[in-house]
């Protein structure tokens, strides 16, 4: 069957930037495999050298036993001669660097290489006389040792002949199994480049372009969800692909990102409730058994921590979507004192070495309750990390022009003041050398503070180094509950 298709005599562009861009691929695939190839014949040669060097030493050896013992029949045999006389050989020396791979410590003199004088043979027929030579003084007489190397050259000439053989066959069909894979792979981009193309006939695409294209795309990765497709470098027509990608990257970035804050706030945020429950299991470990008081009030405390936490990683869910304003908070009015005193009394439990004062007065809030003890625990746990043992840590609770000020006042170690502004920043810490030893990510003042401007509110920072911190959550009081209408009887 005819192909009806009309010749014009010209490649279709895509193919051509396909055919370039495997052409370049397998260049680089074709130098790097030549590369091992010669790394992998050095290393043979090498080899075979010093085991031959190694076998024609051990044969000197025995020669020169033999020939002390006077047995010219032990030392003339095997391809080993023994020579009288002070000529040194005529070859080329062995480096004494090298020799002391293989030389026998038993005989001191100089080793050489010698091959056979020929003037029109090549260098591949001398090698096949090749000799192993070592000339010694013995018992006061000047002697010239030969081993016959022809066979071991014969048998490595003919081994590396079918090991290059060998790496021919493998390069031939690994640049043809490549070239393969490759256009596959770069499939897709052609079949755009021709869809393209039919869109655009007044100018077709230039294989460079489709090359940068095919780039960046492959050179995107995990590592880098950073890089993003030059829109204004790509033709009109794969703009608003370029456009949908770099938009479909920043989401991926973003969503990944997001996870990893998740990680790091969960791993950061749970530590607590945990502590709490770990307290109240050694209060039972000691009291619990014979005290019924402390066992009911621990079984509470750890069925309200398992509550917590159950609530926490369901916030820290929604947390992970906050970005995107996309979290419901659970509304409700409470109190904060109560709040702080639940806080309160859990912290002390749990920290023997500092001092707690508590100075709380009513101050209703409408809030997510959840969130706002997750707030609170966050300022007490970093009060606790950079207070010194046998500091002070205050807590106070108070209301004022329909503000509620909950407060955490320590007098640890302070921050400098050019890191005031940044202490909500995410990941941020100021001495990296004393976070490493606290714990931490350096998460939960950016989460505290992320809570508080959701309920509408905002956050203070006083500090000075060596005297203290004092961090306010201020949020908006509750308005007056509504007393019911009473009418009087008739």
């Amino acid at each position: 069957m005819k192909n009806d298709t009309p010749k014009t005599g010209k490649e279709p562009p895509e193919d051509r930037a396909r055919r370039s861009i495997v052409f370049r691929l397998n260049t680089v695939f074709f130098f790097e495999m030549i590369g091992i190839f010669l790394a992998l014949d050095l290393l043979f040669t090498a080899s075979l050298f010093l085991v031959s060097a190694g076998q024609a030493e051990r044969a000197a050896v025995l020669a020169v036993s033999a020939f002390e013992r006077n047995e010219p029949d032990v030392f003339q045999s095997g391809g080993v001669t023994v020579r009288e006389g002070g000529t040194k050989p005529d070859g080329t020396a062995i480096p004494a660097f090298l020799g002391r791979l293989f030389y026998d410590p038993s005989l001191s003199g100089e080793r050489y290489l010698t091959y056979p004088e020929s003037s029109g043979a090549s260098l591949l027929h001398r090698l096949d006389g090749m000799a192993y030579a070592l000339a010694l003084r013995k018992n006061g007489r000047d002697c010239v040792v030969t081993v016959d190397l022809s066979g071991e050259v014969h048998q490595g000439k003919t081994v590396l002949i079918l090991l290059l053989a060998a790496e021919l066959l493998l390069l031939f069909f690994g640049l043809r199994s490549r070239a393969g894979r490759i256009r596959k792979t770069l499939r897709p981009i052609a079949e755009l480049a021709e869809t393209a193309r039919r869109l655009n006939q007044s100018r077709p695409f230039t294989p460079e372009e489709i090359e940068t294209l095919a780039g960046k795309i492959n050179g995107i990765n995990a590592s880098r969800l950073d890089t993003r497709i030059a829109v204004n470098s790509t033709q009109d027509e794969l703009k608003n692909l370029a456009g949908a990608i770099n938009s479909m990257l920043d989401r991926i970035n973003e969503s990944y990102r997001a996870q990893v804050r998740f990680v790091s706030d969960a791993s950061h945020e749970l530590r607590t409730p945990i502590a709490v429950i770990q307290g109240y299991v050694s209060l039972l470990d000691r009291w619990g058994k014979n005290d019924e008081k402390a066992l009911q009030e621990s079984i509470e405390a750890i069925k309200s921590e398992t509550d917590n936490m159950k609530q926490l990683v369901e916030q820290l869910l929604f947390l992970a979507r906050g970005d995107n304003n996309t979290m419901l908070l659970q509304k409700e009015r409470f109190d904060v004192s109560v709040l702080a005193k639940r806080v309160f009394r859990e912290t002390k439990m749990i920290d023997k070495g500092h001092d707690y004062l508590l100075q709380a007065e009513p101050a209703p809030i409408e809030a997510d309750e959840a969130l706002i003890k997750q707030a609170m625990r966050i300022l007490v746990d970093n009060a606790v990390k950079y207070t010194p043992a046998g500091g002070a840590i205050r807590i106070s609770v108070a209301s004022r022009d329909r503000e509620v000020r909950l407060t955490v006042q320590d007098d640890g170690i302070g921050i400098e003041p050019d890191a005031v502004p940044r202490v909500f920043d995410r990941f941020f810490r100021t001495d990296e050398s004393r976070a490493r030893a606290t714990g931490g990510a350096g998460l939960g003042l950016s989460i505290a503070k992320w809570i508080v401007e959701r309920h509408g509110g905002h956050m203070e920072v006083l500090s000075r180094e060596k005297i203290g911190t004092r961090i306010s959550l201020v949020l908006p009081a509750a308005e007056a509950e509504k007393e019911p209408d009473t009418e009087a009887p008739e």
